[in-house]
């Protein structure tokens, strides 16, 4: 908002925000806070050590690592165990993160992750989730080529032909695979769709191993889709992200490329939402 007083223009503040909220230089940060942070962050890491292991690992003195730690405490931040001497993560940090993924929303995070990965590769960005046995696509950044994949929010898909429908399969528990597999039909939509369970198990132990999938053809003749798996605090599969086009332009040259881009764009939405991707089997 402008104004005009005395033929000068000035911009109003954003509410909350001082006027070098910007400037992140020491004189804008609280030293004695941020060391208390590091503190915390480290023992959330491994939890369950002595003060002298924490101070020694951080390489700190014990007597500043101990204010910090009962400053914490008084918060239910961190707790002690006074018969093994060990430090702990507090009740009270699960609390404040809960109130964490309570505001936050998987596809308001994706948004502006899927419109950078749509800028990065040139292709239709997509975000979906399994739901009951099938895909539902909850959000998708359109490319501005004139032919394109178009997946609208709130569309189903077949988990066996579709890209992110594969990606999340690959990571799912074995329980909940065999109760999704258990239902599927495996309709053929082109010849290329996988048609059987043996197949798309194998396709599946391929994927986990390359960490994306490839949807070649296998919903729709002539489009290609690469995906990767999104992870929850539990290292849970809850979603997955994709690209898709056709093939003149998703085309097997194209899939180092179009598969980093995808991989990242992944993880970059799993630590939006607080996720943890699972390490490497």
């Amino acid at each position: 908002m402008e104004s005009q007083k005395d033929g000068t223009s000035t911009t109003r503040k954003a509410r909350g925000r001082p006027r070098d909220w910007h400037d992140k230089t020491a004189q804008n940060t609280i030293k004695s806070l941020d060391r208390a942070m590091e503190v915390f962050e480290h023992l959330s890491e491994a939890q369950g050590k002595p003060l002298s292991v924490i101070a020694e690992e951080m390489g700190q003195s014990p007597a500043t690592v101990y204010r910090v730690l009962v400053t914490l405490e008084t918060r239910g931040l961190v707790e002690f165990d006074s018969v093994e001497q060990v430090w702990f993560i507090g009740a009270r940090a699960f609390v404040i993160g809960a109130r964490f993924l309570r505001r936050t929303s998987l596809v308001d995070r994706a948004r502006p992750i899927l419109r950078k990965l749509m800028e990065a590769t040139g292709e239709t960005a997509n975000l979906g989730i399994e739901k009951e046995g099938s895909v539902l696509f909850l959000s998708q950044v359109e490319t501005h080529a004139n032919i394109r994949a178009f997946f609208p929010p709130g569309s189903l898909s077949p988990m066996h032909s579709s890209g992110i429908g594969k990606a999340v399969l690959a990571y799912m528990d074995k329980e909940r695979l065999n109760r999704v597999l258990d239902s599927a039909t495996f309709e053929a939509f082109t010849e290329y769709t996988i048609t059987t369970e043996e197949a798309l198990r194998a396709d599946l132990e391929q994927i986990r191993t390359r960490g994306y999938s490839i949807d070649n053809e296998e919903k729709n003749a002539g489009m290609r889709c690469i995906a990767a798996p999104v992870f929850d605090m539990n290292s849970e599969v809850v979603a997955g992200i994709s690209v898709s086009g056709p093939t003149s332009r998703v085309g097997q040259d194209e899939t180092d490329r179009l598969s980093r881009a995808v991989i990242d764009a992944s993880l970059l939405l799993t630590e939006a939402i607080g996720g943890i991707a699972p390490a490497p089997s």
